[in-house]
C-alpha cells in the first residue's frame, strides 16, 4: 500500500494592493484562496492559513457553505 499523497500547490497573486494565495489538493481537486494586503500579508502566514482551509473543505467533502437563511 503507497503512502497517501499529502501535497499541496499553491498558486501566488499580486492583485494591485492585496495578495491572493489559493491552496489545491490534486488527488480531491477542491482548491481555496485566500487575500490579505501584499504589504502586511506574510506569504508563509497566508500559506497556513490556506492549507487550514483547504483541511476544512476536504473535510466536508468539497460541498460549498451554504448562506445561513435569515428568515425574509
Amino acid at each position: 500500500m503507497s503512502a497517501p499523497d499529502h501535497r499541496i500547490l499553491f498558486e501566488i497573486v499580486r492583485v494591485g494592493a492585496y495578495l491572493k494565495v489559493s491552496a489545491v489538493d490534486p488527488r480531491t481537486l477542491i482548491e481555496v484562496s485566500v487575500i490579505g494586503p501584499a504589504k502586511a500579508a506574510s506569504l508563509e502566514t497566508m500559506k497556513r492559513v490556506a492549507v487550514r482551509k483547504l483541511k476544512r473543505a476536504i473535510a466536508r467533502g468539497g460541498a460549498p457553505v451554504e448562506p445561513e437563511d435569515d428568515g425574509t
